[in-house]
């Protein structure tokens, strides 16, 4: 089976949102049933590591003074890993108030903490709602989130 950290991830978010990911004894059972679900040992090792970076750099990031006068260029690096559509749904998110400056930028930390090359439009749909489920106070968020991946968004922008 070839999966990647990201598909790790999704399996997680979809299979154990409900389950306290923090413990150690939680985690050894989850990583022995990923193991057995097929996944490689070495993908779920960094699976976990990418979710512990995301609890660490959600205290780190800050947003800008002024984020309604203010407009984010993206790296070289960046622009690399997430094409013209993605950079566009971050700008139509954080437009639509659905993202703000600081989780923007958490979700821009986490598309480059994957091993992956570019990602698209579906699996970043994907790393906003995992990462937006993880912060207090976002339920709305989620909401138009998940509405995103499973109904037309389009009608709940307009």
């Amino acid at each position: 089976m070839k999966e990647n950290v990201l598909d790790v991830l999704m399996y997680l978010f979809q299979n154990f949102i409900e389950e306290d990911l923090d413990t150690d004894t939680d985690r050894a059972t989850m990583h022995s049933e990923l193991v057995d679900a097929g996944f490689a040992s070495r993908e779920v090792h960094a699976a976990f590591d990418w979710l512990d970076s995301l609890v660490e750099r959600r205290n780190t990031l800050s947003a800008p003074v002024h984020p309604e006068r203010s407009f984010r260029i993206y790296t070289e690096q960046e622009c690399a890993r997430l094409d013209t559509a993605c950079r566009g749904l971050l700008l139509q998110l954080e437009q639509a108030g659905v993202l703000g400056p600081e989780n923007r930028e958490l979700v821009i930390d986490r598309v480059l903490a994957l091993p992956a090359a570019e990602i698209d439009e579906a699996q970043l749909k994907w790393l906003i709602l995992m990462v937006l489920f993880r912060q207090p106070g976002q339920e709305d968020a989620c909401g138009a989130i998940e509405d995103l991946l499973f109904d037309d968004f389009g009608a709940w922008l307009h």
